[in-house]
C-alpha cells in the first residue's frame, strides 16, 4: 500500500461512497494494474472497475 497516497473527501467522493465507489490519490509510478492490485489485497474486495488520470503539471514531493 505504498502507492496509495491519501483517500479524498470532496462532496462528489462522498456521494459515490453510497454506490461503493471510492477516490484516493495515489502516487505517479504505479500502474493501473498494481493500484487494482493493491486496492483487492487490502480492502479484500473485487475490484470491477476503475477509473484513473495524471494530472499534468503538478508536482507532488
Amino acid at each position: 500500500m505504498d502507492g496509495i497516497r491519501y483517500v479524498v473527501f470532496t462532496d462528489k467522493s462522498i456521494r459515490l461512497l453510497g454506490k461503493d465507489q471510492y477516490t484516493s490519490n495515489v502516487e505517479s509510478g504505479p500502474t493501473r494494474t498494481e493500484i487494482k492490485h493493491w486496492v483487492e489485497l487490502f480492502f479484500g474486495v473485487k475490484v470491477i472497475a476503475m477509473n484513473s488520470h495524471r494530472l499534468r503539471g503538478i508536482l507532488y514531493d
